[in-house]
């Protein structure tokens, strides 16, 4: 039975007799209780009631934001209040903030404030910035900040560089860091395991994953947890052994199917034209969840690239019935600390008029490179004009467009984007040719990373839970 935070609320107007000190105690948990049930303006009020918010009071405000730049905008206000004691908590919920939009410099500012005040050799923020720059792309950067407090990292500070070299899906700095951190004496736990398996799904290998994830089971003897098993069921799905995959996730011990483990076999069977099993894992995913509107696109993608059209028309009549709305693709960038969102097609930037010159002269020098449009994932019925106008439209390319037109990256450089939803097959083969022609990197994050060097590949951008979306 979940908690209701009106009625505590309620409760705590109606009998406040505790002193100032109980009273904002009470208050800076009914802030947590009130974001926990996405209710994010009571939080806020509730926030404003307290008389003198104490670091707790502020890093509960910051920690409810993190999904968006109003957690970073907190942070800067509460630095503009006397010093508060215990500051780390709200550093460290300022760099998760910051890791959640993959803001890098954000987590620049951040690190920086940490050092001026003496905090950056803290092990609590000294683990948010390792997984901040992790999730920001920037390994490197954060494994500065793993080597420099080495000596007093815990296993969640091991694990979060760990998780940044497996998002990059670089297998040997992962193996090579978790042989060192048994070295070190440190018992490695279901994180740490998580992290190797999923460097190794995330780089094609579906029998190292299988490997990993028998030594954790057997070795260690540590129980797999549901995510162990979605991983599994990715990597042997993406390397083509789907029955193999879906007798895994028909016979876990402990474990139901979940949403996660669906989704994956939807993603891996659409994937490689596997069509009635993508039927089946798309049913089984709307049996779980009816307003998962990845069990629709998916599936509708498969059909359309398999021509089987009537298919695609049953989904969208499914779709309409039970009012299941897709998830929109927005792509966004960060230039100057400024983040600029874009959609497919959108026209609202000051800038839309040299964004759109700009990517048709790219998509102009690509095509003489050799790039070939991937139409697997446009409708059929889709007239050859509008589907190339589509594709050239998605807000991953828009963005790179404007990151270009901005100067936000030199020559030599990385064009660093975001993206909610996995990136797009023409869109993944588009980037491999726009670094040639710009001689620039171009880095997305999402559900994992990856990085076009020259034109050549550098980590892989793996099966996610999210699956493929494409442009249904």
């Amino acid at each position: 039975m979940e908690l209701d935070p009106r009625r505590i609320h309620a409760r705590v107007i109606k009998t406040n007799t505790a002193g100032a000190s109980q009273y904002r105690f009470q208050l800076n948990n009914l802030i947590t209780l009130y974001f926990k049930s996405h209710l994010v303006a009571e939080a806020v009020h509730v926030f404003q009631q307290i008389p003198s918010p104490n670091v707790v009071s502020w890093t509960s405000l910051i920690s409810g934001h993190s999904n968006t730049h109003f957690g970073l905008s907190y942070f800067v206000s509460m630095l503009r209040h006397p010093i508060l004691p215990n500051q780390h908590y709200s550093v460290s919920a300022a760099l998760r903030a910051s890791a959640e939009l993959a803001s890098l410099e954000q987590c620049r500012v951040v690190h920086a404030h940490s050092i001026v005040n003496g905090l950056d050799s803290n092990v609590i923020v000294g683990t948010a910035l390792v997984d901040g720059y992790g999730k920001c792309g920037m390994v490197d950067e954060g494994r500065l900040v793993f080597d420099q407090l080495l000596s007093i990292l815990n296993l969640i500070g091991w694990n979060a560089m760990l998780s940044s070299y497996a998002q990059q899906g670089d297998k040997d700095s992962v193996t090579e860091l978790f042989s060192i951190m048994e070295y070190r004496g440190l018992v490695p736990d279901q994180y740490s395991f998580l992290s190797v398996m999923t460097a190794f799904c995330n780089a094609g290998l579906a029998d190292e994953t299988e490997r990993w994830f028998r030594k954790m089971e057997l070795e260690y003897k540590l129980e797999p947890w549901i995510e162990h098993y979605t991983c599994l069921v990715g990597a042997l799905g993406r390397a083509g052994k789907l029955e193999e995959a879906k007798k895994i996730a028909f016979t876990m011990p402990i474990h139901k199917p979940d949403a996660a483990i669906w989704r994956a076999l939807l993603s891996t069977s659409a994937h490689h034209g596997n069509i009635e099993m993508a039927k089946e894992m798309s049913q089984k995913l709307q049996e779980l969840d009816p307003q998962d509107d990845s069990a629709y696109v998916i599936a509708a993608n498969a059909f359309s690239g398999a021509g089987k059209l009537e298919d695609v028309q049953e989904v969208r009549k499914l779709m309409k019935d039970r009012r299941v709305k897709k998830e929109g693709g927005l792509s966004w960038i960060e230039v100057c600390g400024q983040v600029h969102v874009f959609l497919a097609g959108d026209r609202r930037h000051e800038k839309t008029e040299e964004i759109y010159a700009k990517l048709a002269e790219l998509m102009e020098k690509i095509s003489k490179l050799g790039y070939v449009p991937v139409w697997d994932e446009m409708l059929h019925e889709v007239g050859k004009g509008e589907k190339r106008e589509a594709l050239w439209h998605h807000s991953e390319k828009l963005a790179v467009a404007f990151g270009l037109v901005s100067g936000a990256a030199p020559p030599g450089k990385t064009v660093r984007i975001v993206k909610n939803l996995r990136i797009c097959k023409d869109c993944h083969e588009a980037f491999k040719y726009i670094s040639r022609v710009v001689e620039r990197r171009v880095k997305y994050n999402l559900f994992s990373l990856s990085t076009f060097i020259s034109g050549s590949r550098s980590g892989s951008d793996g099966i996610t839970e999210g699956g493929n979306k494409g442009n249904y």
